[in-house]
């Protein structure tokens, strides 16, 4: 089953803390709360990803369990979230996307439910890339709409789910992580901006400009040290 996963003991477990990690100081950031569920792929077919009933507050590496595609529990003792497809589709047409997560952020949340983009108004916007906005209200629990979420987001990093929150698709769970911090910081600085006055959007010069280079991985790495130091076990 190792190979088949693609990597030893060892390095499936780093994975599966790393991933218990991401959750938790999602968790602690807002960006996921009692629902919400990130993965990260391992092998050509399997993922590791944190089971329908876990505790997001309280997780840990006992809470992450092995499924392929299908959504058959390969490894665990707890089936998979209900919205497992969002993944299994994105990981099935995107071979360069690593880690997925679906996230219930409050601000980029809010701002969907009105119908409002989120837009380039911090610095940290320039990496998200374009935003992609799906239009249907739905828990994505087959894969009919896991399909249709997979065509709006087509190549890009981003996608709103409209009263829904987000997924975000990423090259690893670092990135991952990061991308989801960075919408939920740009969508709360743009709503309460827009209380007082217009925010400023930057120019799309700017956001190439500024994008390459922020999306180095010691300035990912720094974000991410950021929130794990909050941490306590």
């Amino acid at each position: 089953m190792n190979a088949e996963l693609g990597g030893d003991m060892l390095e499936i477990l780093e994975r599966k803390q790393m991933l218990a990690d991401a959750i938790l100081m999602m968790e602690r950031a807002g960006i996921i709360d009692f629902n919400g569920h990130v993965s990260v792929r391992v092998g050509e077919s399997h993922m590791l990803i944190n089971s329908g009933k876990s505790v997001r507050s309280a997780l840990t590496v006992d809470d992450i369990v092995t499924i392929d595609f299908e959504g058959r529990l390969v490894e665990g003792d707890a089936p998979p979230p209900m919205e497992f497809h969002i993944h299994a589709e994105i990981y099935r047409r995107r071979r360069e996307v690593g880690a997925v997560a679906h996230t219930h952020p409050l601000w980029s949340t809010l701002l969907g439910m009105v119908g409002k983009p989120v837009l380039p108004v911090i610095m940290q916007a320039a990496v998200l890339g374009e935003i992609r906005e799906f239009p249907t209200t739905a828990s994505i629990n087959n894969r009919q709409l896991a399909a249709e979420l997979a065509d709006v987001l087509g190549d890009a990093r981003v996608a709103v789910l409209k009263s829904h929150g987000a997924v975000v698709a990423a090259e690893g769970i670092l990135e991952a992580f990061v991308l989801a911090v960075y919408l939920e910081e740009t969508a709360q600085r743009q709503y309460l901006a827009s209380q007082i006055g217009t925010p400023a959007v930057l120019a799309p010069e700017q956001v190439k400009a500024i994008g390459r280079n922020l999306w180095k991985p010691n300035l990912l790495q720094k974000v991410w040290d950021y929130h794990r130091a909050k941490l306590v076990y």
